[in-house]
């Protein structure tokens, strides 16, 4: 067991120097647009920020869920075949486990991380424009 955790750590750390490190920060960076886009759509709808809505909101979950997987699955799904890819060519061989590990580091965690902040950002942005349209 310790060598084949010694071994994931290993080939992922050897992702961050090898070639095809571009994809450490485009698809990040894709993540990250479309959370921005998903949250800021969730503020102009008037919806909880994502990761409140998915723990409090047992009732909406599968549809949130089905939601951002619209958004994100994409790059999810590219973030695996180029790791694939890198596998074959560098590793010359392929380990699915690893290949899932890095497409949830490089999307789903970034889109994770930001989309409820910008829901939080565009709702308290919105309200300051509503007070001042008001007053």
């Amino acid at each position: 067991m310790d060598e084949l955790f010694s071994r994931v750590w290993t080939n992922l750390v050897g992702r961050v120097t090898g070639p095809m490190q571009f994809r450490l920060v485009v698809q990040p960076l894709m993540a990250t647009i479309l959370a921005i886009r998903s949250g800021l759509r969730d503020a102009r709808e008037g919806n909880p920020p994502f990761i409140w809505a998915l723990a409090f909101s047992p009732g909406n979950r599968r549809d949130l869920l089905r939601h951002a997987w619209k958004d994100i699955g994409k790059v999810f799904i590219v973030a695996v075949i180029l790791d694939a890819v890198y596998q074959i060519f560098v590793l010359h061989t392929f380990y699915p486990g690893e290949a899932i590990i890095v497409a949830m580091l490089l999307a789903l965690v970034p889109y994770l991380l930001v989309r409820a902040p910008v829901t939080r950002l565009a709702r308290r942005k919105k309200a300051r424009h509503e007070r001042r349209v008001n007053a």
